[in-house]
């Protein structure tokens, strides 16, 4: 290998080995098998490239490139971000505070992964996933989920552009959506059922555990003696809320495990006080429902709480932290995923439902149907019949 391609080799994997330093993406791999078999080929390829390629390469390119590879191949959530977006990122004000309601994840393009209630996402009938091609014109094809979620943050007030396009249709829509303040938590209650609450969490927050004890307390008055709780698209809210809304209905053993690089496996248990609602629960949830939603199901039914019926969860139970480099880049790194209370990888894998319905196709454009499968197949399960429609409490 030439002195130059060596400069070349040397620059991109410098901050890989200045991450390795502050403990985080190598660590003890340094010393797998075959980790450095795979570091000559890259050696390789770097000089192939410079010395071969059928014209100069543009050294900037090719290296950011590779960066946004290495970062990309780990999961949807984790990308490189280069000195620019840093700049850019630090320089944010805190008036972007405005939201599309969208929750994503990157599957060749960004995709949805949920569009919250009520959210201009919502209003406009995006759903789970729906791929979007461009933001304001520019395409996502090579648009880290980071940068993406960000682009779509601004002003309330302020509008953003998405170029949308829906399972296999071939024709993209543009959807214009303007920009709201954060919507606020709530659990919305009522009976759907002779006997049965129905509970809408849209999102997870701090106050959701007593927003469901004041739900709880709402539809027992109106007579229910079970609830189902719909967690259908709910992708908002850190993992570790899941499990403190899960104390609410789980009165002993673990409700959650948090697992990080060598930082080993930390058991979140129920304390004295918890489980106070002992009413029979059951889930609901789809594709969509994701982070903290998919721990605390996960507590709810390893606990013998709850069963679930509908579709199987996303699988995107962890956290992520923005890590600088010296050259000002930064790493968006995965650093810490959430498992079941046995000890099963909630990220990656999801929660499997016990009973499982799937949600209708919609056509772009066209109404959901009145038709709820995932509900009537609920309400059937625990032998109770849909009661007339009734506004949310």
């Amino acid at each position: 290998m030439t002195t130059r391609t060596r400069y070349l080799v040397l620059a991109l994997t410098t901050p890989l080995v200045v991450f390795t330093l502050v403990g985080g993406l190598l660590g003890q791999q340094r010393t797998a098998p075959g980790a450095y078999p795979h570091l000559r080929v890259f050696d390789d390829v770097v000089s192939l490239i410079f010395g071969s390629y059928v014209e100069e390469p543009n050294a900037g390119t090719v290296l950011d490139g590779a960066m946004q590879g290495l970062a990309e191949g780990l999961d949807p959530d984790s990308s490189w971000l280069d000195a620019e977006q840093i700049k850019r990122l630090d320089a944010a004000t805190d008036a972007a505070t405005g939201t599309t309601g969208l929750s994503l994840t990157r599957q060749y393009y960004l995709r949805v992964v949920a569009a919250r209630d009520g959210s201009p996402a919502a209003q406009a009938g995006l759903h789970t996933g729906d791929y979007i091609r461009a933001i304001d014109g520019a395409s996502t094809r090579h648009m880290s989920l980071f940068q993406g979620e960000r682009l779509l943050r601004g002003t309330p007030g302020s509008k953003v552009t998405l170029t949308v396009l829906r399972g296999s249709q071939t024709d993209t829509h543009d959807v214009v959506l303007t920009r709201v303040a954060p919507l606020p938590l709530a659990v919305d209650a009522k009976v759907a059922a002779p006997g049965v609450g129905l509970l809408r969490v849209s999102a997870f927050g701090e106050r959701t555990p007593q927003q469901l004890r004041d739900a709880v307390a709402r539809v027992t008055a109106q007579g229910a003696t079970q609830v189902l709780i719909d967690l259908r698209h709910t992708a908002e809210g850190d993992p570790a809320l899941g499990a403190e809304a899960a104390r609410v209905f789980v009165k002993t053993g673990t409700l959650a495990i948090r697992e990080a690089r060598n930082q080993g496996q930390q058991k979140v248990e129920a304390k004295a006080g918890d489980g106070g609602l002992t009413l029979p629960v059951t889930l609901l949830t789809t594709n969509g429902t994701s982070q903290a939603a998919e721990v605390f199901a996960a507590a709810l039914v390893e606990n013998d709480r709850a069963s679930i019926v509908g579709e199987r969860t996303l699988g995107r139970a962890a956290a992520q932290k923005l890590v600088k480099l010296p050259d000002g880049s930064g790493l968006w790194l995965t650093y810490a995923r959430w498992l079941s209370p046995k000890g099963t990888a909630i990220h990656g894998t999801g929660l499997v439902p016990k009973v499982a319905v799937s949600e209708p196709d919609v056509e772009f454009g066209t109404p959901r149907p009145s038709e709820d499968p995932i509900l009537d197949k609920a309400l059937e399960t625990i032998g109770a019949k849909a009661a007339p429609a009734k506004a949310a409490a």
